[in-house]
């Protein structure tokens, strides 16, 4: 069966899925709305499930590849919720210490691509540490749609204290060498942004189509970053302008990079809005940044 893609879906049901994804409107409230561009509610419905995540079809790294090792853990969040959960992926072999990656998911919780985005990291020598955001509510629930539900129902001042916690958590693991970027997508991207307003000693950090911080809390900004945004993302890319002219007034490190003509969400490759040559060029990108200013 041949992968469906972006190209295949009307531009105006691409603007609908992306305001679901977000929560801007509910599952029904996509089939109405995208009822009038396919031939009806019922063709609707199929649409939306079409453009659901494919986990199992999508997975690059299997749970037991040979290379890698895996665990679930809790950290201590005292300013957050108390304790979260996450998702560590380490190299099998380890024969030094390693620099720790964040990987922030998208506002699902720590669904199964983000366990294989980290897992692919540790495939690449670095150790990954994705925490749950979701841990408080019971955690990731195994439906995206639950997922989406559950998540405006955090306290985004405890949550983002949540993510602080898991900077220090991931510079002082024993099997770390001390060094912590972050990798963050959508509202992960935004988390990494807002990481890299707050951790001083950050060593770098990624954050693909992601909100951006306001001039002020750029300022803070100590670190390297790489931005990734998609060129079809209207609604996040209307704030890159002024997120620019801070990193610019401000002397921050950074490099940024606009795909043409793809969709936000395009690095995750379980939905048809992938799009296989931005997304690894992006990745290859990020993991030749972490090299670059992770690894001594």
């Amino acid at each position: 069966m041949t992968r469906r893609t972006a190209n295949d879906f009307h531009p105006e049901i691409l603007k609908l899925f992306d305001l679901h994804v977000h929560g801007f409107i509910s599952r029904r409230g996509f089939i109405d709305r995208a009822a009038k561009f396919v031939a009806g509610a019922a063709a609707a419905a199929g649409v939306l499930e079409a453009l659901s995540p494919r986990f199992a079809e999508a997975e690059q790294i299997a749970k037991d590849d040979a290379r890698i090792k895996t665990r679930i853990l809790d950290y201590p969040s005292p300013d957050g919720y108390g304790t979260i959960r996450a998702y560590l992926a380490e190299p099998a072999h380890v024969d030094k210490k390693r620099p720790v990656v964040l990987v922030v998911h998208e506002n699902r919780g720590l669904n199964p691509h983000i366990e294989d985005i980290a897992r692919r990291l540790a495939v690449d020598g670095f150790i990954a540490l994705a925490p749950d955001a979701l841990t408080p509510l019971g955690g990731y629930p195994g439906d995206e749609d639950k997922a989406r539900e559950l998540f405006p129902k955090l306290d985004q001042a405890k949550t983002h204290n949540d993510f602080l916690a898991a900077a220090k958590f991931a510079k002082e693991l024993p099997e770390g060498d001390g060094k912590v970027g972050v990798v963050g997508f959508c509202y992960g991207g935004g988390i990494a942004n807002f990481l890299a307003t707050r951790v001083s000693d950050l060593a770098g950090a990624v954050p693909f189509y992601g909100a951006q911080p306001t001039a002020e809390e750029t300022a803070k900004i100590k670190t390297a970053l790489l931005i990734h945004y998609a060129g079809a993302d209207d609604r996040i890319n209307a704030g890159w302008p002024a997120y620019e002219t801070a990193l610019k007034a401000n002397n921050v490190k950074y490099e940024a990079y606009i795909y043409p003509g793809v969709q936000h969400g395009f690095n995750n490759d379980t939905t048809p809005r992938y799009d296989e040559a931005a997304a690894k060029l992006a990745w290859q990108r990020t993991v030749d940044f972490f090299k670059a200013h992770l690894v001594s």
